[in-house]
């Protein structure tokens, strides 16, 4: 099967196998701009090499911050045709920005200036690592001649060694690239991305500030495709997996299966639901791979997050007698503080490349996808775990309608919000409550969701709102965000107003960091208040569609929905709900209590 790169047409919610080739199938990254540059030709620098390169692998917006190391390469980026300059408020917002643009088109970018810029953005870079994205960092560095020179530059910290943030890289990208002479440009760009894209993390790319703008021969061409080596399955290992899993399985009386969040980076979605068709057993996700499996096939329980988990979905998962996770990430937050009662001798656990059934066997060189689609025509039909559900299943009931003028209350809220989704929207749940309240939110064909569970920074939905819609104009976003998160990155709303965006944002003011409160309260958890919507008329300016509204009420919010989804459908709309500090979900009460006796545990005995 023939794979463009990072094409958008490609993109197949909701699990966007983008970016990379499928598992077992080299693909070359065609060129997509106009014939051969001159030797000489302005067309000829590593600075059009290196856009190019990144509008072959679908990257048509960059996000940046110019900064005087990364003015002349910006420069070289403006001018290549197929590429978009976003110029971002902060680095850090970049770096979401590229987060996000990542989830929906299968790789990002920024760009930023040396050190001051690069330490800034490092910390989008980590969660962007943490959640296997590739995101092509590029730094604008130091003229190539000061390398070696003992000379101390600024934008650093004053020491004659330029290695600082390359070092601070090292630990959050998987390859590394410092280009400060022309000769093996080509080869280590070139490099980085293919990295980025075969092993789906972020790369760092610096550049030399006095090289993107000269003429080199080997820029003189459009860049010569390359290909990504395919990863391959071990054929007898594969096998002997499918042969001990099928096996584990068939005798099980009622088995079940639960998607992970390395379902995305295994290209594994498709695979895994065509496993749950052939098995008909029941099907879970944990919380942090919502919307990689979708919520309308017929089998589907809901999120098992253990004490949190959609009702009746722990009570399955946990009393089966052999379960299945694909590509679970088992940590102290999606084991809600390590109280999951999961057995290890019930378990086959599959990541990526590896497949370890119970307490034993384990397979290595085993690529998910084939092991997957393998198991599905060995294994033998049973429902019965799903039955199960279907019988003691008793429907949610619906929070209570506020009387006129009694202060809205969350559940209310999304009870709206749910209203509101389609297959031409998607959602972005921040930090806080909103994972809560938005992981029960159910999601029709094609609605995406995104959250940032593992690495969980405060304010990164700001910035990966405007990446993500900026990848999917099509969909309009609708954006869940506390009012402590937003404080952390609120500055670049003003850059969703310049790209024209029309996202919903949800600011949930109750007065601080309530998921902290729940796990350890005390008073660095209260924050000053804002008018926020006058922060975001503040920005807007009269410059580009914007609208806000602030609600205290149920019938306010149904008018400000009303107006958002109507007459400022094509509007930034800001709706900015007033909700009680203490009005929290169930689940986030019982998750900070068991999160904070994890976290309390005394040292052990020495």
């Amino acid at each position: 099967m023939d794979t463009s790169i990072g094409a958008l047409s490609s993109c197949k919610p909701p699990c966007n196998d983008v970016g990379s080739p499928p598992n077992g199938a080299a693909s070359a990254i065609q060129g997509s701009a106009p014939g051969p540059a001159a030797v000489g030709s302005p067309d000829s620098t590593m600075g059009r090499h290196l856009a190019r390169r990144l509008v072959q692998i679908g990257v048509t917006d960059v996000f940046s911050v110019p900064g005087d190391f990364n003015l002349t390469l910006l420069d070289h980026l403006i001018a290549e045709p197929g590429l978009n300059l976003v110029g971002c408020c902060n680095e850090l917002n970049a770096g979401y920005a590229a987060d996000g643009y990542a989830r929906a088109r299968g790789v990002g970018a920024c760009v930023v200036t040396f050190t001051v810029g690069g330490l800034s953005v490092l910390n989008a870079i980590a969660g962007a690592y943490s959640e296997n994205l590739p995101v092509v960092c590029i730094v604008g560095g130091p003229n190539s001649n000061d390398y070696g020179t003992n000379r101390v530059l600024h934008h650093t910290i004053g020491l004659p060694d330029f290695s600082q943030e390359l070092r601070c890289f090292q630990t959050v990208t998987c390859f590394q690239a410092v280009v400060n002479n022309l000769e093996d440009a080509h080869e280590l760009i070139d490099t980085a991305i293919s990295t980025a894209l075969k092993e789906s993390k972020p790369v760092y790319i610096s550049i030399g500030c006095n090289l993107p703008a000269i003429p080199h021969p080997t820029f003189s061409r459009e860049p010569v495709p390359f290909a990504l080596s395919p990863k391959l399955t071990n054929q007898m290992g594969l096998e002997a997996a499918v042969e001990a899993a099928a096996e584990f399985l068939n005798k099980a009386v009622k088995p079940v299966m639960v998607g992970g969040p390395k379902l995305r980076v295994a290209k594994a979605c498709e695979a895994f639901v065509e496993l749950v068709d052939a098995c008909g057993c029941a099907v879970a996700v944990m919380p942090s791979a919502k919307g990689l499996v979708p919520e309308h096939h017929p089998h589907f329980l809901g999120t098992y997050w253990g004490a949190v988990s959609t009702a009746f979905c722990t009570e399955i998962v946990e009393s089966a007698d052999a379960y299945l996770f694909a590509g679970p990430i088992f940590n102290d937050y999606s084991s809600v503080g390590y109280s999951l009662l999961l057995k290890k001798e019930k378990a086959i656990i599959l990541q990526p490349d590896r497949v370890v059934i119970g307490n034993g066997p384990a397979f290595g060189c085993v690529l998910m996808k084939d092991f997957l689609k393998a198991l599905s025509k060995r294994v033998k039909r049973n429902t019965t775990a799903y039955e199960n559900y279907h019988r003691i299943f008793v429907p949610e009931g619906h929070p209570l309608k506020c009387e006129p003028k009694e202060p809205l209350r969350v559940n209310v809220l999304f009870e709206h919000i749910q209203d509101m989704l389609s297959s031409e929207s998607a959602v972005i749940a921040e930090t806080g409550d909103s994972w809560f309240n938005c992981q029960k939110l159910k999601l029709p064909r094609g609605c995406g969701y995104e959250f940032q569970m593992q690495y969980g920074s405060i304010g990164w939905s700001v910035g990966a709102t405007l990446g993500y819609a900026q990848a999917v104009p099509e969909k309009r976003i609708i954006a869940c965000i506390g009012d402590g998160s937003f404080q952390v990155t609120a500055q670049d709303v003003s850059t969703m107003l310049r790209c024209g965006q029309n996202t919903i944002i949800f600011l949930i003011n109750n007065g601080g960091y309530t998921i902290e409160v729940e796990i350890h309260d005390g008073p660095y958890n209260v924050i000053k208040n804002w008018n926020y919507t006058g922060l975001v008329e503040a920005i807007h300016n009269g410059e580009g569609k914007c609208w806000t509204a602030k609600v205290f009420y149920e019938e306010e919010l149904i008018k400000a929905i009303k107006t958002a989804t109507g007459p400022k459908k094509d509007c930034l709309c800001f709706i900015e709900v007033i909700v009680h500090k203490d009005d929290t979900s169930k689940e986030l009460l019982e998750w900070g209590s068991r999160v904070s006796a994890a976290n309390s545990r005394p040292p052990n005995p020495q």
